[in-house]
């Protein structure tokens, strides 16, 4: 049975957007919604959602019985406090946890297999997936690092942690790009698009 939870994180400010890109359209979907549904499909025993005051109302529209949404208020001190929420709401029987970038629409429910499968393989180390010799995300960390994310500070992401336990890091080679396209600005958003599949 999969042990491996996704925390999906939707509490990001936009600012270098200008408006909220999670709710721009991605097909019939938003990227909030896309970047869920590849989550939905995979192998992740449950998908935690952590938002902000202006997407909360969106992700309490979303009924699955996957699907946990959790408010992050201190959104603005950065990225550290969304990973610290979700790591709280995660069960401590969970084996791996996920990490995952709401404005990365392009990741496929098939990569996000292959990196579950690579953490049951390799014994639960820190599993990084790699397009052509470039780490990207969704990011998954043993049960074993819980305290390390719950230490995080400011924008700090899971880098960090990689960093500091590099023995620890196992590199997944993938096919698809979608795990280094993350959307910041209006000029990634135009060429998501257009290279959207």
């Amino acid at each position: 049975m999969n042990s491996v939870t996704a925390i999906l994180l939707c509490a990001g400010e936009s600012k270098r957007m200008g408006e909220n890109k999670l709710l721009l359209p991605w097909g019939k979907k938003t990227i909030l919604h896309q970047s869920l549904q590849a989550l939905l499909r995979s192998r992740v025993k449950e998908v935690i959602l952590v938002v902000n005051d202006h997407t909360e109302s969106i992700a309490r529209t979303i009924l699955d019985r996957k699907v946990k949404v959790v408010l992050n208020s201190n959104y603005r001190k950065g990225m550290s406090s969304s990973i610290q929420k979700g790591v709280e709401a995660t069960d401590l029987n969970c084996k791996g946890i996920l990490i995952a970038l709401a404005d990365q629409p392009s990741i496929r429910s098939r990569t996000i297999n292959a990196l579950i499968d690579a953490f049951h393989e390799k014994g639960e180390k820190i599993i990084v997936p790699s397009f052509r010799g470039k780490s990207g995300h969704p990011v998954i960390f043993p049960q074993t690092l819980r305290w390390e994310l719950l230490r995080l500070k400011g924008d700090e992401g899971g880098k960090t942690i990689l960093r500091r336990h590099p023995e620890e890091v196992h590199v997944v080679p993938v096919r698809a790009s979608g795990v280094l396209m993350d959307i910041d600005t209006p000029r990634d958003y135009r060429k998501a698009l257009r290279t959207k599949r």
